[in-house]
């Protein structure tokens, strides 16, 4: 019996700035991958939205996507994702549009929900955050890790969220309702949005654009529930927010309602990978990760990344280490058969339609031959 065809896998890129390097070579490393991604045969190629770090070139989707869009002929190009936490409706509308007049029928538009509210006086105090559903290793039949979840209030009040919210949010702004916002986009999109007046309101370029709207998550919350009730794909984030991928696309599927774009649900899992020869030559690539993520957690934001030399220079304390485990151990690293038998688990455990693999490492070369190296093995055809 033949077995049945791979899913399709695509690519997540965050524009990485590598340690000694500059932003404007991270940017033509990423039209470079693009290149390499849809000669390989990817699906789609996304592009992050990160702000106020020294280590992430890519801080505005629209116009990484016209880069990358403008130098690649067929692959879909798309945002991982618009942050609508400080962006309007209509402001992404109108971008994306205009990406879908000049490449029309290739564009996705990814859409999150990032937004924060400082707490103290005078503030909005977040609200309470659900308790953990578990606060040790599960595994899945399939075998999958779900480690305990990270616990993000380290980050509250610290000088990264504040500078964030101070220079990226409007001054007193309320997080609007996500699925509102959702809503209202595909409202413009179809042209036949109404304000709460009556008003006619039509975005140029936008209206009828071909754009492949979804919706992207971390948890089993608004923006799972959002998508499912509004008959969106769901992208669920593994490499993020390992301990809760389940949760959110248990919830996606059981909110779907079948829509003009989808009869049934469809659900892209995001990977963190790094492929290279052998599985000692993956580990030492794949080495800088901890330092970077835990650049991030500690309330930094995200520094330049390391080499394999710094990385194993660097004396872990425990405490750094527990910031970082449960990304460290649910990165998927080795060689092509050894990143391709986790993927395949990935993909049993959630039912994943489509995989999103991102990878960085510190020379661009290494993650070009990763990304060939991954989509060879998989079976991906160029």
């Amino acid at each position: 019996m033949t077995p049945p065809p791979p899913v399709p896998l695509s690519v997540l890129d965050l524009s990485p700035i590598s340690a000694g390097s500059t932003p404007a070579q991270a940017l033509h490393n990423t039209v470079d991958l693009a290149r390499h991604a849809e000669a390989a045969g990817y699906a789609r190629y996304w592009l992050a939205e990160h702000h106020l770090t020294t280590g992430v070139a890519g801080i505005s989707p629209a116009l990484v996507i016209q880069l990358v869009a403008a130098a690649t002929e067929r692959i879909r190009v798309g945002s991982g994702a618009v942050q609508l936490g400080h962006r309007t409706p209509l402001s992404v509308v109108e971008e994306f549009g205009l990406l879908d007049a000049l490449h029309p029928g290739r564009i996705d538009l990814g859409l999150g929900r990032t937004g924060f509210r400082l707490p103290g006086p005078g503030g909005t105090p977040p609200p309470p955050r659900p308790k953990p559903a578990h606060t040790e290793d599960r595994w899945t039949p399939e075998g999958l890790l779900l480690p305990p979840p990270y616990d993000v209030s380290s980050l509250i009040g610290s000088p990264l969220l504040t500078r964030y919210v101070r220079l990226v949010q409007f001054p007193g702004a309320e997080l609007p309702d996500y699925r509102a916002q959702v809503e209202q986009i595909l409202g413009l999109i179809r042209g036949d949005y109404r304000t709460p007046e009556g008003l006619e309101a039509h975005a140029v370029p936008g209206e009828g654009a071909d754009l492949g709207v979804w919706v992207l998550g971390s948890s089993a919350g608004a923006s799972a529930e959002a998508a499912g009730a509004l008959g969106l794909p769901f992208g669920a984030n593994y490499h993020v927010s390992p301990a809760a991928v389940l949760d959110a696309v248990t919830a996606y599927r059981k909110a779907f309602v079948p829509s003009g774009k989808l009869d049934k649900p469809y659900v892209l899992v995001s990977a963190d990978v790094v492929v290279a020869e052998d599985d000692a030559a993956a580990q030492r690539l794949a080495a800088p990760y901890g330092l970077w993520v835990h650049s991030i957690r500690s309330g930094r934001g995200a520094i330049p990344f390391p080499t394999p030399e710094q990385a194993a220079a660097h004396a872990w304390t425990p405490d750094e280490r527990a910031l970082v485990d449960d990304r460290i151990r649910t990165q998927f690293v080795g060689s092509p058969q050894t990143v391709v038998e986790k993927l395949r688990v990935l993909q049993r455990a959630t039912q994943a339609d489509e995989l999103l693999v991102t990878t960085i490492t510190h020379d661009h070369a290494d993650r070009v031959r990763s990304l060939h190296l991954l989509a060879e093995a998989w079976g991906v055809r160029g």
